[in-house]
């Protein structure tokens, strides 16, 4: 989500295809992310939809309250879930148009982290376009929660995230994390931390119909005050930057990228959703423009963006 003084829109050079198994259902699916041309955003499209190919713009409104996961519907019968693993590699990597097709009902969790799909953006390539990057810009503070759990968007000259937790467990207890967002600080700082779970639980869990896809590979499994991981940890805050991972991925349902800074105390996917919608309910708290008006110059990149601007 990085917004530097002067910026084209992106999109990928090309197709690239992933397959893997979804954290909750359980349920193997099939994911390609496709160029798209300017000011499509990003556009999710579900091949096995009901009645045949279902399109839903990865947008806050079309996005339903979780605590679990962020899940996109068309309002009817077709759902998408856990798409914030994606959506937050999308943020960082910077790239404002992309149609992402998938055949089943959950985005493939992968490792955990989003770092499986910064690898599937790069070996795809990016592409400059032929259109300014368009700014969220947050006026003035918006809050949503509670003393226990809350999340905050501030003014800012940039996109940047504070987030702090904490657990009973020893094996996390309090951490805070405060991370500027960019796609080099984004893919070495953010992308590698993976989700995380306690095994008491996963049979409550996958009695709910949860964590059916979930295993040792895919998460960070915690056992009373002890990581199960062979190998221990990415990060040894990974469990807090995970949350700014998702916090990232959240966000990018506003719609492009925010010009803000956002903190969050034991936030969640709903809270982070009830955010922007707070934030858009309110005409005077954000405004839209694009990035580097004045001295924005298109003419070096022109020419190989026009095909897909067209």
């Amino acid at each position: 989500m990085f917004t530097p003084a002067s910026a084209p829109q992106k999109t990928l050079k090309a197709p690239i295809h992933c397959t893997g198994i979804g954290l909750h259902s359980g349920v193997k699916a099939a994911l390609t992310l496709r160029p798209a041309p300017v000011d499509t955003g990003i556009l999710f499209r579900r091949l096995d939809g009901v009645g045949g190919p279902v399109e839903i713009p990865a947008h806050w409104s079309n996005a339903i309250e979780s605590a679990l996961c962020t899940t996109l519907t068309d309002g009817k019968n077709t759902s998408i879930l856990t798409i914030e693993h994606l959506m937050s590699a999308l943020a960082g990597c910077g790239i404002d148009n992309c149609v992402v097709e998938i055949i089943g009902p959950e985005v493939p969790i992968m490792d955990g982290s989003s770092a499986p799909f910064v690898f599937l953006i790069e070996c795809a390539g990016t592409l400059e376009q032929l259109a300014r990057r368009q700014t969220i810009r947050v006026l003035k503070p918006v809050h949503v929660g509670d003393d226990r759990a809350w999340a905050s968007l501030e003014p800012d000259e940039a996109f940047s995230v504070e987030f702090e937790i904490d657990f009973a467990s020893k094996a996390i207890a309090r951490q805070t994390a405060s991370l500027a967002v960019d796609p080099v600080s984004y893919k070495h700082e953010i992308s590698k931390a993976r989700t995380f779970g306690f095994l008491k639980d996963l049979d409550s869990l996958r009695a709910n119909g949860r964590a059916l896809g979930g295993s040792l590979d895919n998460a960070v499994v915690i056992d009373g005050d002890t990581v199960m991981n062979e190998g221990g940890l990415r990060y040894a805050d990974e469990f807090v930057r995970h949350k700014v991972l998702d916090a990232v991925g959240d966000l990018y349902l506003a719609g492009g990228p925010l010009q803000a800074r956002f903190r969050g105390m034991r936030s969640s996917h709903a809270l982070n959703r009830r955010l922007l919608a707070t934030l858009f309910a309110d005409r005077q708290a954000w405004t839209t423009a694009a990035i580097g008006d004045a001295e924005f110059d298109f003419g070096s990149w022109a020419e190989p963006a026009r095909a897909l601007s067209a």
